[in-house]
């Protein structure tokens, strides 16, 4: 099998055009300026009509910052695993944290057993995770299908000793998938170098508001967003340069 695209897609319209572009699977997220958190219902319903031929799965996520959930967090998350599981999306993908920073066995293993028989991926909680080469251990013994990881960097070309590192020592038990910083113009230096089969990417361009009238003093979120009438969306001419 060649070369396995994921892309980082968020909003309906943003899968329909990953699968038009020829991309394998979308990670479908909200709240992408914090990371990536659970995406609506009514999302994931819309992503799943839009689409016949590619893989969904679901940021399990309820907001944004660490990955150290309270009891009414974890519970959020279970709930969002049922709806998950009964809309029949691929997958779902978390990732749970210890206050000192391993991987939370007990609170992965629960929601793991809760995704049954969904596939699961450890997302980049394993960037900001004490021991890698523990957490990869542990997280195959969890029976998680694959690690998504810039190689505990800000982005994937810095990662790349680490990712070597850790495709060799993942000795296909589990998958290591590339993500953040991934480009049509660095994937092929990612791949020679680290051995990675499976990437995540966001393949996004701008989409421009069809605002006529346009109030730009009063802005509706983070001081972040430099203006509203700007949003981003999965671009199929640019997933299909990653092929």
């Amino acid at each position: 099998m060649g070369r396995i695209i994921e892309i980082c897609a968020n909003s309906a319209q943003s899968c329909a055009e990953a699968e038009a572009g020829g991309a394998h699977r979308v990670e479908l997220c909200a709240g992408i300026p914090e990371g990536g958190t659970t995406p609506s219902y009514g999302t994931i319903r819309m992503a799943l009509q839009l689409t016949s031929n590619i893989d969904i799965n679901i940021i399990i996520r309820p907001r944004g910052g660490d990955f150290l959930y309270t009891e009414t967090e974890v519970e959020t998350m279970l709930y969002d695993i049922e709806i998950a599981k009964q809309l029949n999306v691929h997958g779902v993908v978390f990732g749970c944290l210890t206050k000192q920073g391993d991987i939370d066995l007990s609170l992965m293993h629960r929601l793991i057993e809760a995704s049954k028989p969904l596939s699961v991926t450890c997302h980049r909680a394993f960037d900001v995770c004490r021991d890698p080469f523990v957490a990869l251990e542990q997280l195959i013994t969890l029976g998680c299908d694959r690690i998504l990881t810039s190689g505990q960097q800000p982005d994937a070309v810095r990662g790349i000793p680490l990712l070597k590192e850790l495709v060799h020592h993942a000795a296909d038990r589990i998958i290591i998938m590339p993500g953040c910083g991934v480009r049509e113009d660095n994937i092929d230096r990612i791949e020679a170098e680290t051995g990675a089969k499976e990437f995540h990417t966001s393949a996004r361009s701008i989409i421009y508001s069809r605002m006529e009238y346009r109030n730009e003093a009063v802005p509706m979120g983070s001081s972040a967003v430099l203006t509203e009438f700007e949003t981003t969306q999965t671009d199929c001419k640019k997933v299909s340069a990653y092929l």
